[in-house]
């Protein structure tokens, strides 16, 4: 389902990164970290407000908090993810301002810390809520709701993950596919499927054609990913705007 992302890897990476600010010109909350990120009250997201770190180089990443003899569980990379959502306020170990960053790969919910040095930082004031119980999606701007859409959720088999999430993707397709006109693809895995499609069961939003115009809106039948009206989430990526969406939080309840 995501094998043609890589397409757009590099184009989206590069647009993304042209609008954001060095670490060194935020702000943050932990007074260690004032000489990388500034004063700014980086932090987890809230309702009204989010941070999204851009990923400029492959760098490491920690599970917990590193020390001298802690080695990094994983790398990151741009072509693993552009943008990833700030879970955390910053800390100081090891004499670094580390950053505690929503991942993109399996358990659902999995969190690293990484250098803040090798990432730049954004303040976004968007936020997307999804309803698996009401079958809608809600985009929010410091706070307030801009509009509800009818979205089809996962089937009782294969249900739409809980929990908070972040967009990694935002990926242009075609109308009349399945998939409908963009894929926005999320850091939430299916609970059920471990691959699907060629992919990992990673979960996303996307529009409707083909085939899933057979599924009404407002129905519980995908195998659990998010589908809007292709003319819903047009509005919702242009509202957004496209070098804007990865990292936006995305809370499924």
């Amino acid at each position: 389902m995501w094998t043609a992302r890589w397409t757009f890897v590099v184009v989206w990476f590069v647009f993304a990164s042209a609008a954001a600010l060095p670490v060194g010109n935020a702000e943050a909350t932990d007074f260690g970290c004032t000489n990388v990120l500034g004063r700014a009250s980086v932090a987890g997201p809230t309702r009204t407000v989010a941070w999204r770190a851009g990923i400029e180089a492959r760098t490491a990443v920690f599970y917990r908090l590193p020390g001298k003899s802690i080695g990094p569980a994983r790398w990151l990379a741009p072509t693993d993810a552009p943008w990833l959502l700030v879970v955390a306020r910053p800390r100081v170990a090891d004499d670094r301002c580390w950053l505690r960053l929503r991942l993109p790969w399996r358990p659902n919910g999995a969190a690293g810390w990484v250098n803040a040095n090798n990432v730049v930082v954004e303040k976004t004031p968007w936020r997307v809520q999804v309803s698996r119980g009401r079958r809608t999606l809600t985009l929010l701007r410091g706070g307030a709701s801009v509009r509800t859409l009818s979205v089809v959720v996962g089937k009782p088999s294969t249900p739409t993950p809980l929990g908070l999430f972040a967009i990694v993707w935002a990926i242009p397709w075609h109308p009349n596919d399945f998939l409908g006109s963009w894929v926005l693809e999320l850091t939430g895995h299916s609970d059920v499927l471990q691959q699907f499609d060629g992919g990992d069961g990673t979960v996303g939003i996307h529009g409707r054609g083909g085939a899933s115009l057979l599924d009404p809106l407002g129905s519980a039948r995908s195998h659990g990913c998010i589908r809007l009206a292709n003319d819903a989430i047009d509005w919702l990526v242009a509202t957004v705007g496209v070098d804007r969406l990865p990292g936006t939080p995305v809370q499924i309840s």
